[in-house]
């Protein structure tokens, strides 16, 4: 169980390490001071443009890629490998801890961004079959009705919905990983539906439902 504690807590901490954060203390800016007031790619292209949003993207789905590559197979000094650690079961976990290191980041006061690109990193090395329809998915999403945050939490759901049809029994890690990113998404998008219900969300491009408003 050391090497499942040891692990889970490195990929927290890379999960941590927050690409709006990092890019913003090296421009001078704390993008949480500003527009929405979350780290994430959407608040980061909304105040800081595409080019600083793209580097935010870029370090977030690798703080999930690199842990999930590399820590279960690795063989760390006085840890070892725990032959009673079941391998999937240790990737599952240290993925989950990437997410929550995104959202809760123990180097920046526990306020970090909601969690879907560090999941779409993980994903990109559990399940890349499940990328592309998460993006069509949240893309669609967007077109219609021109919510950033709506289309996310649609995409996690989706995903659980393609591994439940597809994936079951076999893959049941795989939706326990993704029942639980989508719960979490959900939450950590909770303000936006409260927005939305009341009709204040902001709307990114030009949904379908905007032009015939």
């Amino acid at each position: 169980m050391l090497e499942l504690g040891v692990k889970t807590t490195l990929a927290y901490l890379a999960g941590s390490l927050m690409g709006g954060l990092v890019l913003g203390y090296l421009r001078g800016v704390d993008i949480r001071t500003l527009g929405s007031g979350n780290a994430g790619g959407t608040n980061a292209l909304r105040t800081q443009g595409k080019w600083f949003a793209l580097g935010v993207i870029v370090i977030d789905v690798l703080k999930a890629v690199v842990p999930v590559l590399v820590l279960p197979r690795l063989v760390l000094p006085f840890v070892g490998i725990d032959d009673a650690v079941d391998r999937e079961l240790l990737t599952y976990v240290v993925a989950l801890a990437a997410v929550v290191g995104h959202v809760y980041p123990v180097f920046f006061d526990f306020r970090g961004g909601k969690g879907a690109a560090t999941a779409v990193g993980a994903l990109c090395v559990i399940k890349p079959v499940l990328v592309l329809p998460m993006l069509i998915v949240w893309l669609l999403v967007i077109a219609v009705t021109g919510f950033v945050g709506l289309a996310t939490m649609v995409a996690a759901f989706g995903a659980v919905v393609f591994v439940g049809l597809t994936g079951l029994p076999a893959e049941h890690g795989l939706f326990l990983f993704c029942c639980a990113v989508a719960a979490l998404i959900v939450y950590t998008h909770r303000a936006n539906i409260q927005r939305m219900l009341a009709g204040e969300e902001n709307r990114q491009g030009f949904g379908l439902r905007r032009r015939g408003s």
